[in-house]
Formats: C-alpha cells, structure tokens, sequence
C-alpha cells in the first residue's frame, strides 16, 4: 500500500454530484429483481451535437459497489481500494487490525495468522486479515456471552 492507492476525499461539488447519483442507484436497485441492468450513458456535447449513446449492462453487484463508493465520496471520506489479493506487509497488517506490528508477527509465529516469506519479509493475504479480524470478533463475542452468563448465574447485576 502506497500514498497513491488512496483515494483523497472529494470536493464539495463532487460530494454533492456523488449524494445525488448515490441515491439514484439505491433507489433502482431497491425497485429491481433484474440480473442485469440497463444504464443509458447521455453524450451530448455540450455544441448541442447528439452521439450515439452506449449503452451498459451491469450486474446490480456491480452497482452496489458504485453505490458504495459513491455513499464514501458524499461523506468526503478518503477510500483506499485493493485488490482481495493484495497482500500487506506486518506494518500494513497491523495498522488494518489496528494493532502493533509486533503483535502480528507474535500472531504469526503462534499459527494463527498465516503468512508467506518474500526473503526475509513476511507478506500477509488480505483475505487472511478478514477471516482473521471475523475469527478475533468471533472469539470476542462469545467470551462476552460466557461473561453475561456468569455474571446472571452469580446474581450479579451491570
């Protein structure tokens, strides 16, 4: 990950252009069973000369995810895409997780997060970070249940 996967924040116009074509969006797909949909592109110039207009299919996933970034831009929010493939470094890994990066090389080393040596520098898949970051909010969840229920059986009260 470099400074220029990131995508900046968008202007104000951009912003507003970016609510408007969000809501559209969710709104056809809200209405829309299709496996496919129809997008006219309008590429009238602005000479008043009228082109051919293509048009696009799209599966609504397609869309969804449009819709997804465009939500992001409305709120000005900086995005990073990446390919699911993409691996990170220790660095990369521990600032995803939020954690340090000697936590995730400990995480490594214990077999519970799996890496790939590249020489000497451990390369982490970022589909291994999600089913690790699921597995952790997992764990989490059910520690918190086994919490709340010994709390109730000893009469206890928050």
């Amino acid at each position: 990950m470099n400074e220029h996967d990131v995508l900046d924040p968008a202007s104000a116009a951009e912003a507003e252009m970016a609510a408007v074509a969000h809501q559209c969006l969710v709104s056809a797909l809200d209405h829309s069973n299709a496996d496919h949909i129809k997008m006219i592109l309008d590429l009238s110039g602005s000479d008043g000369e009228t082109r051919e207009s293509p048009v696009l299919e799209l599966p609504p996933r397609a869309l969804r995810f449009f819709a997804d970034v465009l939500r992001q831009m409305a709120k000005r929010e900086p995005m990073l895409l990446m390919p699911q493939k993409h691996e990170l470094t220790t660095q990369d890994a521990a600032n995803f997780l939020n954690v340090s990066r000697p936590f995730i090389v400990s995480e490594i080393e214990a077999g519970r997060l799996k890496c790939r040596l590249v020489g000497t520098h451990r390369r982490i898949e970022y589909d291994e970070l999600r089913r690790y970051r699921a597995e952790q909010k997992q764990r989490s969840e059910k520690s918190l249940q086994e919490v709340t229920k010994l709390s109730e059986d000893l009469g206890l009260e928050f």
